[in-house]
């Protein structure tokens, strides 16, 4: 089977510069290209009336010969055959054949024929002529594959190399599932699935295939992250002892949610085993993930140990700093920030501070894991991940202490399903109540006929002294049906905004200027922030109440969600304005969800019903192989695919049994091709 996993320029129908193009798309052997699936079907079956026939294209079409002509002879001798025939309708069809005189001699008087060809119009004879038609009966794959194409690269030449990759995978034999999950999950055999995804017998064959390619690739990647998770679980150095936590607790200005005190207790469980924990934090906007951080802070230096919570900007980790330290500091834990604009002198000095242990808990951004840092004692890990972070970039932070506990905190709820999928080699605990004191936020959907009320509204709540954030779908007026930060906000500066003090933030601007945007709009230098989505991920701005959100159909569900989530951090009444110019019954139903329910979870679920995974799945799962075939909404699949592993683990952990050998094989490169360390087979 090892010949599966060769370079493809071995196949000798691929040329050198052929080669070239797969390595481009990162085809490198044959399995490869066997995983390269159609991304349509023609099915030649299906034949269309006639009368129905695109000009001057390929169509399929069933029809009677009624009479062949005798054959004529172009000047240069070039024979050329005609019939006549008639489809079901009664609807005339020539029949125009050059040079291929067997195929013409074998149509048959009175006989029905599904041909496959270019069909023209002859004005002539006033009728429609099929140019070399192909018989269906000739047909090799009468469901022919249409591939992703690309420069250099056609359907028919990957359906050539797919053909050479298929009988090397008939002469080996490969199969990764055993007998027994084919049988439990009802499952058709790997190769039978591979030629069927590729040359579908019939529809039912190719349903059959995609749904076991769907569940193998949904098995292989739960297993490798499985077996990822156990190979990290190398016994820690920093196992840590029981210590009370009623000190933390009651030096808390509020009450911890029934949540936060689980997770505490989840994160507390797992420091004090004997392997290092590895877990997945998960919450709403404002579910109280830092008090959760600062627990595990608190817990860690009680042991003895340093912590260090990495955000992803300078701003976040600013913020992050002043939460612990208000916190911590008044429990004798020392605090350290360390971001890379401090000066070379500032830095100097607290590198020296970490590494001789004269500090607890080090916040910061990537500046905590540079080489110069050295830490004492380092315990726990916290990563505020807010979708910048993932599988391969987790571990970096965390090697920089041997065998450290980690804690990654995500503001992005997702269904359990796809977290399962995003973060298989973690254990989760999840944050589903909101403190006491914040009210939900109202939302409301409206057309554009209502913008000015809605502005009106805003400056309303510009006099009480609060802030406002409006949202834009684009940066410049490149669409103009669509508002635009710029152009947006000349215009309300000019009008409505005359009075207050207004400033654009987008992805165009240098990171400098957006941090010093984001502290000017969190010190209440600026009233109202006019952005794009840059924000989704921003500074807790308290005093802001009002999120105004422009062209919301042009966004998905869980990215508006985030957005509303900028608003509503205090105990002031908040609010979410969703304005839209286009109002289908899609949209209606889209945005009606937003407004009914202030359930990141609940609105994670209907955005993946009604978008499925696309970006919502892509954008959070860095370092993880990408899915083909297998849909994130089929939770039943999913289900049977974390039964299948834990069954196979249970009976073979580290898969050295034989019938497990292409298994081992097919994970083992599934994991190499995309960078996730550790396995090793």
């Amino acid at each position: 089977m090892e010949k599966l996993f060769f370079s493809i320029e071995n196949l000798t129908s691929v040329s050198k510069t052929r080669f070239k193009v797969y390595q481009k798309i990162g085809i490198a052997t044959p399995y490869d290209l066997l995983y390269y699936f159609p991304r349509a079907y023609k099915d030649y079956r299906e034949p269309i009336a006639v009368e129905e026939a695109i000009i001057d294209q390929k169509n399929v079409v069933s029809v009677t010969i009624t009479e062949k002509k005798k054959p004529t002879y172009s000047s240069r001798g070039m024979a050329i055959f005609r019939a006549e025939a008639v489809d079901e309708d009664g609807t005339e069809l020539g029949i125009v054949i050059f040079n291929q005189k067997y195929t013409f001699y074998a149509l048959e008087i009175g006989k029905t024929y599904i041909m496959y060809g270019k069909i023209v119009d002859n004005f002539r004879d006033n009728r429609y002529e099929i140019q070399n038609p192909q018989l269906l009966k000739d047909m090799e794959n009468p469901i022919e594959a249409i591939y992703p194409q690309t420069a250099g690269l056609t359907s028919p030449m990957i359906r050539t190399n797919i053909k050479e990759c298929l009988q090397i995978l008939d002469f080996y034999g490969f199969e990764t599932l055993p007998v027994f999950f084919r049988k439990r999950f009802n499952l058709m055999p790997l190769c039978k699935a591979l030629k069927n995804i590729h040359q579908p017998e019939n529809l039912e064959e190719l349903e059959n295939a995609r749904r076991r390619l769907a569940f193998e690739e949904l098995f292989r990647l739960q297993l490798g992250l499985a077996l990822l998770k156990d190979m990290s679980r190398q016994k820690t150095e920093y196992s840590m002892q029981e210590t009370s936590m009623e000190e933390f607790y009651k030096s808390l200005p509020f009450e911890l949610t029934t949540a936060q005190k689980r997770a505490i207790q989840e994160i507390i469980a797992d420091m004090k085993g004997n392997f290092p924990m590895n877990r997945l934090l998960q919450g709403d906007v404002g579910s109280g993930k830092t008090a959760v951080a600062a627990a595990a802070c608190y817990f860690c230096a009680r042991n003895h140990f340093q912590s260090v919570l990495m955000a992803p900007t300078e701003i976040l980790a600013e913020q992050h700093y002043a939460t612990l330290k208000n916190f911590l500091e008044k429990l004798n834990i020392r605090i350290t920030l360390l971001t890379g604009s401090l000066t070379a002198k500032q830095k100097k000095l607290r590198y020296a501070e970490i590494a001789e242990g004269e500090t607890d808990v080090i916040v910061g951004t990537h500046a905590v894991f540079q080489k110069a840092v050295e830490y004492h004692h380092l315990g726990l890990v916290i990563t505020d991940e807010q979708h910048r972070f993932g599988v391969a970039q987790r571990n970096a932070l965390a090697e920089k202490g041997g065998t450290p506990h980690k804690l990654v905190m995500s503001a992005t709820p997702i269904p359990r399903t796809l977290a399962l999928m995003i973060y298989g080699d973690m254990e989760v605990s999840i944050l589903d109540t909101m403190p006491n004191g914040r009210l939900p936020v109202q939302t409301f959907a409206v057309t554009g006929k209502l913008r000015e009320r809605a502005l009106n509204f805003m400056m309303k709540e510009l006099e009480k002294g609060r802030q406002a954030y409006i949202v834009c779908p684009a940066i410049e007026e490149a669409d103009s049906e669509l508002k635009s930060v710029i152009s947006y906000a000349e215009q309300l500066q000019k009008t409505k905004l005359n009075n207050w003090k207004t400033a654009i933030l987008h992805g165009q601007m240098t990171a400098q200027e957006k941090e010093d945007t984001m502290q000017k709009f969190h010190q209440h230098e600026i009233d109202v922030l006019i952005c794009t989505t840059v924000v989704e991920v921003g500074v807790d701005v308290p005093n802001a109440t009002v999120m105004m959100i422009e062209d919301a159909d042009r966004f998905g569900l869980s990215q508006l969600h985030q957005l509303r989530g900028r608003v509503g951090r205090s105990s002031h009444q908040s609010y979410c304005i969703l304005i839209t110019e286009h109002v289908t019954p899609e949209v209606r139903e889209r945005l009606s969800i937003l407004s009914n329910t202030t359930d990141g979870f609940k609105v994670a679920e209907a955005d993946l019903e009604l978008r499925g995974p696309g970006d919502f799945f892509g954008s959070m799962q860095h370092g993880l192989p990408p899915l083909k075939l297998a849909k994130l909404t089929d939770s039943k699949m999913l289900y049977e695919v974390q039964e299948a592993v834990e069954i196979l683990l249970q009976n073979d952990a580290d898969l050295r049994r034989e019938e497990h050998k292409a298994l081992r094989m097919d994970v083992q490169y599934l994991m190499e091709k995309y960078g996730m360390n550790g396995m090793n087979l």
